[in-house]
């Protein structure tokens, strides 16, 4: 499948552009194995007059279905492996990372044990990436240091001084069942490059050059992971972090220290160049991310419209009561640390397990709490491992977008060991370590309630490249761009492509100035200049336009703010007084069967709403109230089942279309970056938040050590 794709591709690519145009190429692929039969096929000889599915047949691999980033089957031998490591300390100490499902150590180990035919049959085994850049380049491609350090078999040098990066001999006797298959292993994954990914790894194959016209001068660039792409693609300053949502959610953020612990993934960063001060990227994952969100979509809304306005009208905790908040943990497969051994759909009520909350509207909400929540706590306790150096989160740089309380007085007083902390490491009140900004990718950052969340929990503005924004608006709730909207890995891996080529030509911006990011940020600035301020154009060859056309109205690039009375959460507001409101939910029920009275009203706006025109402390902007977040159709909602029950009349209602996030008013250093601004943070919604994590903890810590 993956090279009839990879033809398809490169057929489309030759009818419809100059190929002769592209001077370098850069790429990125999910986290998967190839697993190569030996012999290998002479991949410098193939036909140009056959596509390269023709000559590469399902026959020149030993595993033909290779398990894919988000597959679990290994999640037993990974465990395994970490057990026979001594643990997952050690584990860490010694490879960087601890057990996970997706660990390619462990799905060797799962092949050996489970397909011995299939193991005596294999050549070579390559990561997804290295794959596609062999195809383009003719010749076996090794991987970067990046994606050998998430294998489970690579020690770095960082975590040996005066020893270079290598493969752990150890580790793979394990893995191979003795040391002469642990040298297989070995040959199968080949070098890997440490000199940091400023340098092509090949030229252009005689294939591509005589196929489909490709210039034979074009230089193939280190291909690397798709989140790691992602996150190159949105060139994160020290003090962002980067949240990916999909089927593994994932948050990643600049690090200045090599220090592994269980409680993240740690990888060099694969694009720096040899003479700079090591990188690393920190990451923090959740396996159980879009599949527990479908699969509550499904039991309680049916459609994401319902689902989004739904989430956006529940009190934060489910609850409007301070002591009597709900949370739930969907914990539908296999996870990382500290859910390696935790299984199970588990919800709490006033502290109690219980089998279902009494309001079943309140899933939906306390679902995205759990899982936004998640990445809030794990990055506090992140904070005193040093990974991050002297100083965390915002306290690391200024950014363009400052939190709302920048310059005054915090509620709680930064770095101090406050006392009533409830035996946590950490202080849930101090925002001071939390990331300065959020930018946000994935398909359920698309949901006005999910952004707003992301930004209330670490009370931080939320930002999404322009690219996304406008695909929205032609498909919200998809992970896959629509036709003509670029991905952020694929935007990632170009970026890649330019900069090496900047050093291989000697252009003013190859020539050392500065990392990766800085570099990037100095050609988009250059390019913002020339255009007299434009906007990136996200959707140039989407359907019924042309590479000269901008991109669609009423989108992130086109139009950077929302008009009139638009908030950034969603391209239509609905203007209803809020007597109007309570008449609406006493006719439906009276108050989402929480017992909320007109009196609590208000508070349901102030602690729920978090965008622009909200009464929230440290408001910037003048615009009045918004309510798209807390007027929403209740009619479409009032029923678990929306959806299924018929309409009077007799045919049931469809459910109206996922209103995306638009852009709001957003500073023109991060417009020029391709990003725009879709929530504010509200520093009341914020510690309201910071109250519920004392009990999260708790509830976490029991369902860890299998008390409940």
């Amino acid at each position: 499948m993956w090279l009839k794709a990879f033809d398809l591709l490169f057929e489309k690519l030759s009818k419809n552009y100059d190929l002769t145009r592209i001077k370098a190429v850069g790429g990125a692929a999910q986290q998967a194995l190839v697993w190569w039969k030996a012999p290998l096929p002479p991949l410098q000889a193939l036909d140009p007059r056959l596509p390269v599915h023709a000559q590469i047949t399902s026959q020149s691999f030993s595993l033909q279905n290779p398990p894919i980033a988000q597959d679990t089957s290994a999640h037993t031998h990974a465990l395994a492996l970490e057990a026979a490591l001594g643990g997952p300390d050690l584990m860490v100490a010694r490879v960087g990372t601890c057990a996970h499902p997706s660990l390619v150590a462990a799905q060797l180990l799962r092949v050996r044990e489970a397909w011995p035919d299939i193991w005596t049959r294999t050549g070579r085994v390559q990561m997804a990436s290295s794959f596609l850049a062999s195809l383009l380049t003719g010749q076996l491609v090794g991987m970067g240091e990046a994606e050998a350090s998430s294998t489970g078999l690579w020690v770095h040098a960082a975590s040996q001084p005066g020893v270079q990066s290598h493969w752990d001999e150890g580790v793979m006797e394990i893995v191979g069942g003795n040391r002469e298959e642990g040298h297989r292993i070995w040959s199968w994954l080949g070098d890997v490059d440490i000199s940091g990914g400023r340098r092509r790894i090949g030229t252009i194959s005689r294939y591509m050059v005589e196929r489909y016209g490709f210039d034979p001068e074009v230089i193939i660039t280190p291909f690397t992971s798709d989140y790691l792409s992602t996150y190159l693609s949105l060139c994160p300053s020290p003090a962002d972090t980067v949240l990916s949502f999909g089927p593994v959610d994932v948050m990643m953020a600049p690090a200045a220290n090599y220090i592994p612990t269980r409680l993240y993934n740690l990888f060099p960063h694969p694009a720096q160049d040899a003479s700079e001060k090591k990188r690393y990227i920190v990451m923090l994952t959740s396996r159980n991310a879009d599949v527990p969100r479908a699969l509550v979509r499904d039991m309680y809304t049916k459609s994401w419209s319902a689902f989004d306005r739904l989430v956006a009208i529940v009190p934060p905790g489910g609850s409007i009561g301070l002591d009597d908040k709900l949370f739930s943990f969907w914990i539908l497969q296999g996870d990382t640390y500290p859910f390696a051994h935790v299984k199970g759909i588990y919800r709490f009520e006033t502290g109690v397990k219980v089998n279902e909350f009494r309001d079943l509207r309140a899933n939906p909400r306390c679902l995205l709490e759990s899982q936004i929540l998640s990445f809030r706590v794990r990055w506090s306790r992140t904070i005193p491992s040093g990974v991050f150096g002297t100083a965390s989160g915002r306290a690391r740089s200024a950014n363009a977008t400052p939190s709302p309380a920048s310059g005054a007085q915090q509620k709680r007083a930064t770095g101090v060991n406050n006392s009533n902390n409830m035996g946590l490491p950490f202080d849930p009140y101090d925002y001071g370590p939390l990331p300065g900004r959020i930018l946000a990718t994935g398909a359920a950052a698309n949901f006005p309630s999910i952004a707003n969340l992301a930004g209330d929990v670490f009370n931080a503005p939320v930002l999404m490249p322009t690219t996304q924004i406008d695909a929205a608006q032609v498909i919200p709730h998809r992970n896959a761009p629509p036709p003509g909207f670029p991905a952020r890995a694929a935007i990632g891996g170009a970026y890649v492509a330019r900069w090496v080529w900047g050093k291989e030509k000697g252009t003013p911006a190859g020539t050392g100035r500065g990392g990766f990011e800085e570099e990037v940020r100095r050609l988009l600035s250059k390019r913002w200049a020339a255009t007299g301020g434009a906007p990136l154009r996200t959707g140039i060859n989407a359907p019924g336009s042309t590479s000269k056309a901008p991109s669609a109205a009423g989108s992130g690039a086109s139009t950077p703010y929302g008009h009139g009375s638009r908030s950034a959460l969603g391209s239509t507001i609905l203007v209803e007084e809020e007597e109007e409101e309570i008449e609406e939910m006493e006719r439906t029920g009276g108050g989402y069967g929480l017992g909320f009275s007109e009196a609590d009203m208000t508070r349901i706006r102030t602690v729920t709403s978090s965008t622009t025109g909200t009464a929230m402390s440290g408001s910037t902007l003048g615009e009045a109230p918004s309510t798209a977040f807390t007027t929403p159709d209740l009619g479409a909602i009032t029923s678990p089942n929306v959806g299924t029950q018929p309409a009077e009349g007799g045919a049931p209602a469809a459910p109206s279309a996922l209103q995306p996030v638009t852009a709001m008013p957003t500073s023109d250093a991060e417009l020029q970056l391709g990003l725009a601004k879709v929530a504010e943070p509200d520093v009341d919604a914020f510690m309201s938040y910071a109250a519920l994590v004392p009990e999260y903890c708790r509830l976490e810590g029991l369902l860890i050590k299998g008390i409940v």
